[in-house]
This record gives structure tokens, sequence and C-alpha cells, in this order.
């Protein structure tokens, strides 16, 4: 018997790449460059404050505007509160470095802790990109594909942890600043993609079609 198709209607791809690009502009671009420019231009402690200045005044833009904020946008905030303070506190730029290379373990505890759950983590966070429709979000494969691939994601933080602390403790500073930030944004990237594969074969095999852009004029 033949399953029965349900077609969901996304953004288009121009606008996902605007909300997903947005997002992690403001919330890890953005800071990371005004890191290294500040860092170049000031030295370490400069480098520390423009960036952490950067991500509370796009907290605090949100809150008055009463926007949501979101969640990347919150933790990568809060790991850089604690990071900065420590680092301003012991003038240690290893403690600096070191505290966003132990948050991957962090992130990796929290994904396997939150797996079983109706909603995991992982799916909050991916809704920061991408809001699905309560068709699709609400479907039991799709609930089993995120707490699926949290175990996947948990295993790449891990991963990058691992091989950041690694470079950290065996290379200079500029040296750690190139390797760690282009071999992570390597890791991640491979990562999502390997995500978005399994995630259109899952729906395939339930008969899910996922249609980008505006739904046609008539339609339901």
């Amino acid at each position: 018997m033949t399953r029965p198709q349900l077609t969901v209607h996304l953004p288009s791809l121009r606008a996902l790449a605007w909300q997903s690009g947005r997002h992690l502009l403001e919330a890890v671009l953005v800071p990371a460059g005004l890191f290294y420019l500040l860092f170049a231009l000031t030295g370490v402690s400069g480098a520390m404050v423009a960036a952490l200045s950067w991500s509370v005044a796009a907290v605090g833009w949100r809150l008055v505007r009463r926007t949501p904020v979101p969640a990347v946008l919150v933790i990568t905030t809060a790991v850089l509160v604690g990071r900065t303070i420590a680092g301003l506190l012991t003038g240690s730029t290893l403690l600096y470095f070191l505290q966003p290379t132990l948050q991957n373990f962090l992130l990796a505890a929290a994904l396997l802790a939150s797996a079983p759950l109706r909603r995991p983590f992982l799916a909050r966070l991916a809704s920061d990109f991408c809001a699905f429709p309560d068709t699709l979000s609400g479907h039991p494969r799709v609930r089993r594909f995120f707490q699926q691939v949290s175990l996947l994601w948990a295993l790449v933080f891990a991963v990058n942890g691992a091989g950041t602390l690694i470079v950290l403790i065996e290379a200079t500073l500029g040296d750690f600043l190139v390797v760690s930030t282009a071999g992570s944004y390597t890791f991640v990237t491979l990562a999502a993609l390997a995500s978005l594969l399994w995630f259109r074969h899952c729906l395939r095999r339930e008969g899910i079609v996922l249609r980008l852009g505006a739904r046609p004029a008539g339609t339901s």
C-alpha cells in the first residue's frame, strides 16, 4: 500500500539562508571578527571586551524591542560573559580560550541528556534557523529524528572539543585562532550537511514532501 504524501511548505531557500546567516552573523561571526580585529590593534583585553560588548548589546537591543532572543545568541552571550570575566580577572589567555573549548563537552552532555525528551534541545536550537510548521514539528518521525540526530551532534561537539583542546595546548595563540576557527567551522558544516541529508531521507520514507517558497495560490 502506498503511503499518502504530506506536502509541507517552508520559506524560500533565500529566506532560510537569510535567517540562518543573520543569526550566525549576530551570534558568532561578528564577535569573532571583533575579537580578531581588536586583538591585532589593542591586545587580548580589548578584544575580550569588544566581543562581549557586541553580544550584550545584541541581546539588550532585542529585549528593548521586545522581540524573541534566539537560543544561539543566548548561549554564545552566556559563554562570553563567563570567559571574559575569568580572562580579565586572571589575565590568562589560556583560561579565556579553555572555557569555550570545555563548553563543547557541556553541549555534548546536554544533547545526550535531552535526546530522550519529546522536544530535545537540538530541536529548539534548530527552530532559530527554520521555524517548522506544526504539521511537521509535531510529526512522530520528525520528533524521533531530532532525538536520534542529537546523538550525532553530541559526538560532533565531543570530538570538536577534544581537537580544539589539543590545538590550544600545542599551538601558539595566533595559530590556535586560525586552526581552531577553520577546523571547527568545517567540521560543523560537514555535520550540518549530513544532518540535512539524513532529515531529507527520513521525510521521504514517511511520504513527506518539502516545498520551498510561497504556497501556491488556491492551495490549503
